[in-house]
Order: structure tokens, then sequence, then C-alpha cells
């Protein structure tokens, strides 16, 4: 039977090779979205063109928001899913939204000219975006809640071998309980 602390031991070793490409990527892009004006050599691109929808937009005035939209995927390259639609009497708008991307279509009901804006800033600013969930799929969120739960169980399972190494415990509870005890500090202190 093994000791608890050949346990903690396993439970740390596997789950650190399980989450170690995760974790190395929110390291990376943590370290990154500390640095917003960091491009690594990247330049973002903001593109505006204008034009005219097909005709039968909006039959009656009412918008057909699936023929806009195909028509913006179809001439313009976007993938981004839509995450925003209105219109009025007058106006209509058409928003698309991804990690690190936007097109936004702004357009004249009775008319169909329209001004498309696509901007693209860059690998950085979409590895950041999906660090930070923004504009990405509910499946990713959940890759993000695993990535913090296997950081929670490295953690408690790091702590558990210190705890159950008795040359090295006091000294290792000592490290983490200053450095807990500065991180609390830190944090109380950017928020007053």
């Amino acid at each position: 039977m093994s000791s608890p602390q050949q346990s903690f031991r396993w439970l740390h070793v596997y789950i650190s090779m399980i989450s170690f490409v995760i974790v190395l990527f929110f390291g990376l892009t943590g370290i990154t979205l500390n640095h917003p004006t960091w491009t690594l050599g990247s330049r973002p691109s903001h593109i505006t063109k204008t034009g005219t929808l097909p005709t039968g937009f909006a039959p009656n005035g009412a918008v057909n928001f699936l023929t806009v939209t195909e028509f913006v995927r179809s001439t313009y390259g976007v993938t981004a899913p839509v995450t925003d639609y209105r219109s009025d009497a007058t106006q209509g708008t058409v928003g698309f939204k991804g990690p690190g991307y936007s097109a936004n279509i702004a357009f004249d009901v009775a008319s169909g000219s329209y001004t498309i804006a696509i901007d693209e800033d860059g690998l950085l600013a979409v590895m950041n975006d999906i660090h930070k969930g923004r504009n990405t799929t509910s499946s990713w969120r959940w890759v993000i809640d695993v990535a913090a739960g296997l950081l929670v169980a490295v953690s408690l399972t790091g702590i558990g071998i210190q705890i159950f190494m008795k040359k090295r415990r006091r000294r290792a509870l000592l490290v983490a309980a200053v450095l807990g005890l500065v991180t609390i500090l830190l944090i109380y202190s950017t928020t007053s």
C-alpha cells in the first residue's frame, strides 16, 4: 500500500504532465497580457470598404439578416460568429467577433448602401483573447475552467508533498505562507 506522500507525488506528477501544454499556454499568454504594447512583429490591419447589398435583402423594409450575413461572409471571407444585429426603419448593423478579430457592417435599409470595417489584431491579440475567453466558444470556456482546476490540483498536491517531507516541511510551509500573505497584500493594495 502506498503512503500518502507517494500518492501526492504520483498525483502531482501526472496532473502536471496532463496539464503541461495548457498551463504553458496560459503562463506565456499571461505574460503577454501584462504587456499589451508587445506585438512580436505582427501588425494589426484595418480595412474599410463600401458597396451595395444585393437586391432582396430587405423585402418590404424588413431586413433579412441571413441574406446580409451570407453576403458579408461570401464577399469578405468573414468567418467569425455574429455577435449582434439590429435595424430600424432607416439603418441596420451586423457585428461579427472572434478572438483578435471583428467585422462590422452598417447599411442603409432603403438603398442597401453599406460600409464594412474589418479589424484583425494579429496572432498575439488572438492568443490573448483566447487566454481571456473573449469572443470564444463555450467549449473553450470549459478548457479554461479545466485548466484552472488542474492548476489548483497541482498546487494542492505540491503542498501535500511538502507536508509529508519532514526535513523541508517547516521551511516550505513558511515560504508558502509568506508568499501567500504578500499576494494578499498586493491584491489589497491594487484594489484600494
